[in-house]
C-alpha cells in the first residue's frame, strides 16, 4: 500500500549529557519515512530542502526504498535547521535554535504520482499547508493521520481547528492535549477533542507510553524500558511513522489492529532513542524489530486469577 509522508526533512544539532551530534540528518518527514519503510510501506515524501543538503542523505533515503520524487532541492537556499539541549532526565529540552529557511514560503505542492495515496501522514506543520495537501489529492486516503504542536495553537487556532476536522488520526502528547481541549483529565481531553473531527485520538506520553481514544473504547501502550537513552528527538515521529507503516501494511483499519499499530510505533520509538539522530533507524534487522516487539508483548501480558 502506498503511504505519502508531508514533513520536515532537515539538519539537526542535539545536545544531551551523552554528548553532542552536529548537523545531523533529522525533521519529522524523515523520522517517519525511515520508521515506516520496515513494514514494506511505499513511502513518498513531500518536503523541501536547500542547496545544501548532502546527497549522502538522499541517497540513504532511497535505500530505503522512499519516493523522493516530492522533494524539492532549492539551490543556494539552506535546509530546514533545529538545536536543542535535553537536560539531565531526558524529557525536557531547551530549543536553542530553529532556522525556517526553505521553509519559509513552503507549499507542498503534491506530484501527480502522489494523489491517490492510499494513506496519508501530516507532519507537524502550518495547518493550512496540511489542508492544502488534502485539498491536492485525488481521492480520499483509506486513513489520514495528523501531527500538530501547541505553536499552532497559539498563531493558527482557526486553520487548526479545520484541518483537524477532515483527519482520522491526530497524534499529539498529553500537553497539547490538554491545551487543544482545555481539560486536565486526558479522558475528558480525548471526549472533547474526538466531537474536533477524528474518529481516533493519540496522545502520546513520551516514556510513559501513549493512549489511544476511539468514542467507544479505550488502550494504553506502555513505553519499553530502556537501560540508555541518548537522544529522544523524533521518538515522536518515528512513532506515527511505524503507526501509518503498519497499519498500510496490514491494511485493516478495524480498531484491533489499530492497537496492534500503536505497539508498533512504539518498538520503533524506542530504537530511535538509543542512538543519536536516525542512526538507529538505519540499519535495523528484521530480527531486531520482531525481538523489540516480543518484548512488549513479554511487558504486557499477564492472566488473572480470581
Amino acid at each position: 500500500m502506498s503511504l505519502l509522508v508531508v514533513g520536515t526533512v532537515a539538519f539537526d544539532t542535539v545536545r544531551t549529557p551523552f554528548g553532542v551530534a552536529e548537523r545531523i540528518l533529522g525533521g519529522a518527514g524523515t523520522y517517519a519515512a525511515l520508521s515506516a519503510s520496515y513494514f514494506g510501506a511505499k513511502s513518498r515524501i513531500v518536503s523541501v530542502v536547500g542547496g545544501d543538503f548532502p546527497q549522502e542523505h538522499i541517497d540513504l533515503l532511497k535505500s530505503r526504498d522512499i519516493n523522493l520524487e516530492g522533494l524539492e532541492i532549492i539551490k543556494g537556499e539552506k535546509s530546514f535547521f533545529w538545536e536543542g539541549e535535553y537536560h539531565n532526565d531526558m524529557n525536557t529540552r531547551t530549543t536553542l535554535a530553529t532556522e525556517v529557511n526553505v521553509f519559509e514560503n513552503f507549499k507542498a505542492s503534491i506530484p501527480d504520482s502522489y494523489k491517490e495515496s492510499e494513506y496519508l501522514l501530516l507532519g507537524n506543520l502550518h495547518p493550512s499547508i496540511q489542508n492544502s495537501v488534502l485539498e491536492q489529492m485525488n481521492k480520499r486516503p483509506k486513513l489520514v493521520v495528523m501531527d500538530t504542536m501547541n505553536f499552532w495553537m497559539d498563531t493558527a487556532w482557526d486553520e487548526l481547528l479545520a484541518t483537524i476536522k477532515n483527519v482520522d488520526v491526530l497524534a499529539i502528547n498529553d500537553e497539547e492535549a490538554r491545551q487543544l481541549s482545555g481539560e486536565y483529565s486526558l479522558k475528558k481531553a480525548a471526549k472533547s477533542i474526538l466531537t474536533m473531527g477524528p474518529k481516533l485520538l493519540i496522545i502520546k506520553k513520551g516514556e510513559h507510553g501513549a493512549l489511544l481514544f476511539s468514542d467507544d473504547d479505550i488502550f494504553f501502550a506502555p513505553a519499553l524500558p530502556l537501560e540508555e537513552v541518548f537522544d529522544p528527538t523524533g521518538a515522536g515521529d518515528t512513532f506515527a511513522g511505524g503507526f501509518i507503516g503498519y497499519i498500510s501494511k496490514t491494511d485493516d483499519l478495524s480498531f484491533e489492529n489499530i492497537k496492534r499499530a500503536v505497539i508498533y510505533g512504539s518498538a520503533m520509538a524506542s530504537f530511535t532513542v538509543e542512538k543519536f539522530g536516525t542512526d538507529r533507524l538505519i540499519d535495523l534487522s528484521d530480527k531486531e524489530v520482531s525481538e523489540r516487539l516480543q518484548e512488549f508483548l513479554t511487558l504486557t501480558k499477564f492472566d488473572i486469577q480470581l
